[in-house]
């Protein structure tokens, strides 16, 4: 095995390098992957840019990346739905296990989770990445590497629909038309939602998100009128939204999801924005709107890789920029400029690994 680890690491804000470290070793219920392609995050952009995501702080030199595909190059002695040569998704989070969140199906809420790329943890961002078996999943001949990448946010759009229990006939607002909104639109309209009205402050991101199957869009701006939009969002809509997601994080949209929401619906908080905002809790609350936190997912992969080998999803047309593993900074640059929606870095050539070309 060739001796190149080429890593991404973020020594601090602002100095994102190209270095050699160690090839891992394995235990024996890891595999050593072969890092095919890893997608950019918004969570990505806020360390290099700030070091802060959220409540997670950089202190250290980390290694990016966690939205990331690979090939088994080597199994430990206790792997057995795996073999060299297999092509996987990676779920970048390995839980303990065994503390209660875990037994009781909610491991993404562990407390000694693992996460790829969230300080302290060194990301995949790699030419060789060790990782826990059971935390990958095998892709079906059909399926490529960048779609195994983008699994991991389109996790979080499936786990988003799920807390939020979207079915057949709800009426569903995004607020947030980047990778993550678009993600949980896909996931809605899979599960069966009837319609669904997208908003963003950039046209051309609505633009897109109507080619992807959005119902309705909504141009907004930091000038827009609070009372106006909530009424622009019903008549759009033709109702009050079931069903809320704030994919933003800002508190105007926050804001927005709470006042917009139907009596008795549900407003989920996926974006991550700034620790404390000002919203309407008293009006949301006598009116027994469920606020709902959402952190990652759990349980997810599976279903998100079902979806999209068997077509219910389309993610391919979210990837709108390639980038060879040499050209990380360039790619970086192009993510946090938002010139398009996923920014995807191939570790190995491009399409080297898929059964037609991307």
């Amino acid at each position: 095995m060739a001796q190149d680890n080429l890593s991404a690491l973020l020594v601090k804000p602002k100095d994102l390098r190209l270095v050699q470290t160690p090839i891992p070793e394995i235990q024996d219920d890891e595999v050593l992957l072969r890092m095919d392609c890893v997608g950019i995050c918004g969570s990505d952009v806020h360390y290099w840019q700030s070091g802060v995501c959220g409540h997670f702080v950089l202190k250290e030199p980390m290694i990016m990346g966690h939205e990331a595909a690979g090939v088994v190059a080597k199994t430990g002695s206790k792997v057995k739905h795996l073999k060299v040569g297999d092509r996987v998704a990676i779920e970048p989070g390995v839980p303990c296990r065994y503390c209660d969140f875990c037994k009781t199906g909610r491991y993404n809420l562990c407390p000694d989770i693992v996460f790829c790329a969230t300080p302290p943890v060194h990301g995949n961002l790699v030419r060789y990445y060790k990782q826990a078996a059971d935390f990958c999943y095998k892709l079906p001949d059909h399926v490529s590497m960048e779609e195994g990448a983008m699994l991991e946010p389109l996790s979080v759009g499936v786990h988003a629909c799920r807390r939020a229990a979207v079915s057949a006939g709800h009426a569903v607002l995004v607020l947030g038309a980047g990778p993550i909104g678009l993600m949980i639109m896909l996931a809605a309209k899979a599960m069966g939602a009837a319609k669904v009205l997208i908003t963003d402050v950039l046209q051309t991101r609505l633009d897109f998100a109507k080619k992807m199957g959005a119902d309705e869009t909504l141009l907004v701006s930091k000038d827009s009128n609070e009372v106006e939009l909530v009424k622009k969002v019903h008549e759009l809509l033709g109702c009050h939204p079931d069903v809320s997601f704030d994919a933003s994080g800002v508190a105007s949209t926050v804001r927005l999801s709470l006042l917009a929401t139907k009596s008795g619906g549900k407003a989920l908080l996926v974006g991550m924005g700034n620790p404390e905002i000002t919203v309407p809790l008293a009006g949301s609350v006598a009116r027994e709107v469920d606020i709902m936190g959402i952190f990652r997912y759990v349980n997810e992969y599976p279903i998100a890789l079902s979806m999209v080998a068997t077509g219910q999803v389309n993610i391919k047309p979210l990837v709108t920029h390639h980038f060879d593993m040499e050209q990380t900074l360039q790619a970086y640059e192009t993510a946090r400029r938002g010139d398009g929606i996923k920014v995807m870095i191939h570790v190995q050539p491009r399409d080297a690994n898929n059964p037609v070309k991307f």
